[in-house]
């Protein structure tokens, strides 16, 4: 399979299955498009297709009015590249598929729900304020969190390194025993032979310097929650009294991150159609010093949820995102946007190409009562109890339901050429939207493919420039 486009002046083909990069000129772009077309139409085969030059030439110079040896020069190319295997690769990761639902996978992260209460009623919170549709506010015991890191201590297996993130609701409000957990995760670290690598997610209402100065010195990474310009933020991230949260949290959280210098950090919005402009809240982010950046789709049926018709603007403002990046990066001013960081030289391992993040298996989420959950979205799902701290595991059949869901599961993926890079996407977002992991987010789908597309593009004019330097 490969996926052939135009962006911004490059025209791309990304070869799906070995994940090649070519940036070619229009004539080939335009004989790889009536390729596909005979493959969708079974008249080749989708991989390593037998090219007709002479047919394939007459059909173009028919359709054109190119020149002949431009022509049969790009023909040569592509069949020289299919030679290759640089061009219609065949499919590696398929006859891997029993081996990866087979495997026995160890837990390696959790977010720790170390708070079900929060400090904002952000309108378009998944948690309900933190609650989780269980309308109880509660905190969790270091008695509770003890157990819960002694249970992926023990169910990692010899791997050596684990992740947990401190979650909520918001997790300052139960700092105290954030800093004993972390303590005593240091504590059996040598012992286990093990090596916690803590992370938190904050909306930096509680952050002052002896918070700031300890998560510099025990979180690898801190993810700080502002949505962009003060009306964006100020009309869905709001107080319990209703009063909008910028003023507030932007002096602390340029202070901290000021403070952080170099470490992991990410400054985390969210769009909703009521911010379809969101390439502005990245420039506020950029206005007032962030540089490490995330801004997310809200995924919600309410009004201000991202709707079909929005699509079409959506695209265009990646579009424009992918040119302010590009400029940033030549002016020497880069910024780091989390969906435009696609490693394409080597990429995730098989498993993550197929399964993505390990929800139910690698991956769990545990609330202050010390329940067991395939992941932190769905928390307060009753049916997706796998087990507790206390007992362990319980129901093995929703982890072997994630197991075996992979992108050769879900029909929408099959002919996705962005497939190994989403891994078929959320599976929360499946849930909620169609009460199957086996399914797709449809419009999350299309943002996705719209988000590889420019961070390939990226790729593609940064080297140019480097190129021509």
């Amino acid at each position: 399979m490969v996926h052939a486009y135009s962006l911004e002046g490059y025209n791309i083909l990304l070869d799906v299955n070995s994940g090649l990069v070519h940036v070619v000129d229009e004539i080939v772009l335009n004989i790889i498009g009536t390729i596909n077309q005979d493959i969708e139409e079974g008249k080749l085969s989708s991989s390593c297709p037998e090219i007709d030059v002479s047919e394939y030439s007459k059909r173009v110079l028919s359709e054109t009015d190119l020149k002949e040896e431009d022509v049969l020069e790009a023909l040569s190319e592509i069949r020289e590249l299919i030679g290759q295997d640089a061009l219609y690769t065949k499919d590696i990761y398929e006859p891997q598929l029993p081996k990866v639902h087979a495997r026995q996978s160890v837990i390696k992260a959790m977010c720790l729900h170390i708070a079900h209460d929060c400090n904002l009623a952000c309108k378009y919170c998944f948690a309900e304020g933190g609650e989780y549709h269980s309308h109880d506010r509660s905190l969790m015991s270091f008695e509770t969190g003890k157990k819960a890191l002694d249970f992926l201590v023990e169910n990692s297996g010899a791997r050596i390194n684990l992740e947990v993130d401190f979650f909520g609701g918001e997790p300052l409000m139960n700092f105290d025993v954030v800093k004993q957990l972390v303590a005593y995760g240091r504590s059996i670290e040598k012992e286990k032979n093990k090596n916690f690598r803590f992370t938190l997610t904050t909306n930096a209402v509680l952050l002052n310097d002896e918070i700031g100065e300890f998560l510099n010195r025990e979180m690898a990474n801190v993810v700080l929650s502002i949505d962009g310009r003060k009306e964006v933020n100020d009309r869905m991230r709001v107080t319990r009294g209703g009063k909008g949260s910028y003023d507030m949290i932007v002096p602390k959280i340029q202070r901290f991150v000021k403070q952080r210098g170099d470490k992991d950090h990410y400054i985390r919005g969210t769009f909703t159609r009521y911010n379809l402009d969101f390439t502005n809240d990245i420039q506020e982010f950029l206005d007032l010093g962030f540089e490490n950046l995330s801004i997310e789709p809200v995924v919600t049926t309410a009004d201000y949820g991202i709707r079909e018709e929005d699509l079409p603007q959506i695209m265009e403002e990646y579009e424009k995102l992918a040119r302010l990046y590009i400029d940033r990066r030549v002016e020497g001013r880069p910024f780091t946007f989390f969906h435009f960081m696609i490693d394409l030289d080597q990429g995730p391992c098989v498993i993550k190409r197929l399964s993505g993040c390990g929800s139910g298996t690698e991956y769990i989420a545990v609330t202050p009562k010390g329940e067991i959950y395939p992941c932190h979205q769905f928390v307060g799902q009753e049916e997706f109890i796998i087990g507790n701290v206390d007992e362990g595991i319980l129901n093995n059949d929703i982890p072997d339901q994630f197991r075996n869901a992979s992108v050769y599961t879900k029909d929408k993926c099959d002919q996705c050429f962005a497939k190994f890079y989403c891994s078929g996407g959320c599976p929360a977002n499946s849930w909620n939207f169609s009460k199957d992991i086996n399914k797709v987010y449809e419009i999350g789908c299309e943002m996705q493919k719209k988000r590889v597309e420019c961070a390939i593009m990226i790729k593609a004019a940064l080297a140019e420039r480097e190129e021509h330097e």
